[in-house]
């Protein structure tokens, strides 16, 4: 856990000072966890992991790699709507998915976020509904906007449409 810690802690830019605060543990207990110097209880754990916005048991992955690079092939066949996109990669700042629109503009409970979004169209064509107002989108077209407004997609094209949303948040801001 340790190096994988301090990475993910490095990635998501917090100090130890931060991620003390966040998580009520100690500065010094943290930084023996990050030196392999002590072992944290489950509790202290899913504390550490909570704070840091990964699933605790990837801070237990013993693949180094895994705040590096993750690679994803292709899934044969695969139909779902909503598939995320290095679900595996710790400390990512970035939240990519690829989406296969309906034909309906359907209610979603996160058609607004904080952040910024982008939006590439892979294959086939969308129209997305822009905090009220509707623009079609082609193979190769690309939207870039701020989140917080009113936004969801559709399909337009009789071919299902693959679409690479990517959100991001901003900066971490400590106490989040």
């Amino acid at each position: 856990m340790s190096t994988l810690l301090r990475a993910v802690r490095q990635q998501s830019g917090l100090t130890l000072d931060d991620l003390a605060e966040e998580t009520g543990l100690t500065k010094s207990y943290l930084s023996k966890v990050e030196r392999g110097q002590s072992n944290p209880s489950i509790a202290a754990a899913l504390r550490i992991a909570r704070a840091l916005g990964v699933d605790v048991a990837q801070l237990f992955n013993d693949d180094p790699s895994a705040t590096r690079i993750c690679i994803e092939r292709a899934p044969v066949g695969a139909a779902e709507r909503h598939h995320p996109i290095a679900a595996a990669m710790l400390g990512k700042t970035m939240v990519p998915f690829l989406v296969r629109p309906g034909r309906q503009f359907t209610t979603h409970p996160h058609a607004s976020h904080q952040g910024q979004e982008l939006i590439f169209v892979h294959r086939g064509s969308v129209e997305l509904s822009y905090d009220g107002d509707v623009i079609a989108l082609g193979t190769g077209d690309s939207a870039y906007l701020d989140a917080s407004r009113p936004h969801k997609l559709r399909q337009t094209s009789s071919e299902t449409p693959e679409v690479v949303v990517v959100t991001h948040d901003g900066p971490r801001a400590p106490g989040r």
